[in-house]
């Protein structure tokens, strides 16, 4: 499977058509089309529906489209890390995290790495730690500030000494609002807003201990800010961690600790044995000054 044969699938995706596409490419349309019957032949699978005005991609086209645009996106980076010279760093680092109090780290590194070396540039990917560990695993992200429990038997990491405080999102005029702390008796028969990575909800699940049967999970989220929106109309109470304070509406908002508490260690990652460019080799190193601990 030719790359250039990839870039032609996704423009036929994109475009919608054929003719489309073709002009698109500046190819001609017969060409097109046998570059497009190749491919499936190739791949064993029907990836276009041919309605009479517009193409659509089968749930396996779909599939290879995401590929196809992760490869492709992965080739122009490895070209553009190819191009840095070592004497000169520049280049793209890209950075995935979740909505962690950790984060808050990031603008310092930043601006003090940018003030060293002013020509690289930064991709901030927002996601679970599940997410962002598999982009990293793909190539796609350089460095993850990733919360535990999470498996890092692939990756070398920076354990950070700030630590991730789970909390209660509810309404004001709740009447749990006016404990100072939530306990899991306290949300028993209450509906709950949990986070969508499984590994963490089974954290929580031992900490609602003999409540947990009876408990009413009506969502999950995988973003805080979004079970937010669901405490303040009114759905649920959202088991979370602090990270996000800063983008709730803390007029409609409160929020109490857990009784007992529940804390989670996030850390610093990047890919073991996975040459680095020399932006994010340098950007590695801040990461160990700032930490002011070993990688473990």
């Amino acid at each position: 499977m030719e790359l250039r044969v990839l870039h032609y699938f996704l423009t036929v995706a994109r475009e919608g058509g054929i003719n489309r596409a073709a002009e698109a490419l500046h190819i001609t349309q017969p060409t097109l089309s046998r570059q497009m019957a190749a491919l499936e032949e190739e791949v064993g699978v029907k990836l276009f529906d041919r309605g009479a005005r517009r193409i659509t991609l089968t749930s396996e086209g779909m599939l290879l489209r995401r590929r196809a645009e992760e490869i492709l996106s992965l080739v122009d980076r490895t070209q553009r890390e190819l191009m840095e010279q070592e004497e000169l760093i520049e280049g793209r680092i890209v950075i995935g995290c979740g909505e962690l109090a950790a984060v808050r780290l990031l603008p310092e590194m930043v601006a003090a790495f940018h003030e060293a070396y002013p020509l690289v540039t930064y991709d901030l990917f927002t996601a679970t730690a599940d997410t962002v560990k598999e982009q990293m695993e793909r190539g796609l992200v350089d460095i993850g500030i990733l919360m535990e429990p999470i498996d890092m038997e692939k990756f070398d990491f920076i354990r950070l000494k700030q630590q991730e405080r789970w909390v209660v999102l509810l309404r004001p005029d709740d009447p749990l609002a006016q404990k100072s702390a939530i306990c899991a008796a306290d949300l028993t028969g209450k509906p709950l807003i949990l986070p969508a990575r499984a590994n963490v909800r089974n954290e929580l699940f031992n900490w609602l201990g003999d409540t947990f049967s009876e408990a009413q999970v009506l969502f999950t989220s995988n973003l805080a800010t979004n079970a937010a929106l669901m405490v303040q109309a009114g759905l649920g109470y959202a088991i979370v961690t602090e990270g996000a304070l800063p983008f709730w509406d803390s007029e409609n908002i409160e929020r109490r600790p857990l009784s007992p508490a529940v804390t989670s260690d996030s850390v610093f990652a990047w890919k073991r044995s996975q040459p680095l460019t020399p932006a994010v080799e340098r950007f590695v190193r801040q990461i160990k000054c700032f930490s002011g601990i070993a990688a473990q």
